[in-house]
């Protein structure tokens, strides 16, 4: 593969098993361009996701990317059925947090040039490459301009703003950039200079600084830096989606999903539907199979 390297990455958890193993059946009918493709799994899901190693595709445990003093313990609060992360230097982190963290933490693990971020639960229903995503030197940063919520109550808002706290940046007031979506690129040197920056920064592990208010977006965190504290260097902008996704809804059926992926637009390769609208796995397996 000529040009700068790719691989993709999808954190994952047991959960969600059967849905990244669809996930990897259709990356692997129509996607090319990766030199690899990582999933990110905790320790106690290892050797469940094992079974979707081979060729390309690799499981990496998460105790090979985040610092040893953050542990995953069975939660009590939850009866144990779910998993709490805690340390001494954060707050109690939930899955959801420590999934972003491990999309950041691959950079020091893997040698791409590219990650391309896609979530468990999207399936590719098109070819593609993911060389699409560079042009020239510059690589595809998706960002819709003023899109985040400016009310005092957004969540959005607050991710905003604590993404400014750890790059240095002065706090927002009005609407910020969005940078959230799935099937979306991120340079590895990038990554790599910002966890730099939130260290010299900080004076302290990038994972303190982003756990600290327990509440952050790793995409804005990556899209401020990039446009913020480097200036756009080696990066170009695009608002168009390259997923499909039903955020929230109520459950989909085998007519509706095929409703959905109809109303794709052309530059459109995947769907992504999210697991908690209760959407039937063996009718996203039948969209898929035609």
């Amino acid at each position: 593969m000529s040009g700068p390297s790719a691989a993709l990455v999808t954190p994952s958890y047991a959960g969600d098993f059967e849905r990244c193993r669809l996930l990897c059946e259709t990356v692997d009918r129509f996607v090319s361009g990766a030199r690899r493709h990582y999933l990110l799994v905790a320790g106690h899901d290892v050797a469940r996701f094992r079974a979707l190693e081979g060729g390309r595709r690799e499981v990496i445990d998460e105790r090979d990317l985040l610092p040893g003093w953050l542990r995953s313990l069975p939660d009590p609060s939850s009866l144990f059925r779910r998993r709490i992360w805690l340390s001494t230097r954060t707050p109690p982190l939930r899955g959801w947090h420590v999934q972003q963290l491990r999309r950041i933490a691959i950079a020091r693990k893997a040698p791409e040039d590219t990650f391309v971020y896609c979530d468990s639960d999207v399936v590719f229903l098109k070819p593609f490459d993911l060389s699409a995503f560079w042009r020239g030197d510059c690589l595809r940063l998706y960002r819709r301009d003023g899109a985040l919520p400016a009310g005092e109550g957004s969540e959005h808002r607050q991710w905003a703003l604590n993404a400014a706290r750890a790059l240095g940046l002065p706090a927002d007031v009005g609407p910020a950039h969005d940078y959230i979506s799935t099937v979306i690129a991120w340079r590895r040197d990038a990554v790599l200079s910002m966890i730099d920056h939130i260290e010299r920064l900080h004076g302290r592990h990038w994972v303190e600084v982003l756990a600290a208010p327990r509440r952050f977006s790793e995409c804005i965190l990556y899209g401020r830096y990039v446009d913020e504290v480097t200036g756009g260097r080696g990066h170009f902008h695009d608002d168009e989606q390259l997923c499909r996704v039903y955020w929230s809804g109520p459950r989909m059926g085998k007519e509706e999903l095929r409703a959905f992926a109809a109303s794709m637009t052309p530059g459109q390769v995947a769907i992504g539907v999210q697991s908690f609208t209760g959407t039937d796995l063996a009718a996203l397996r039948s969209l898929v199979r035609g």
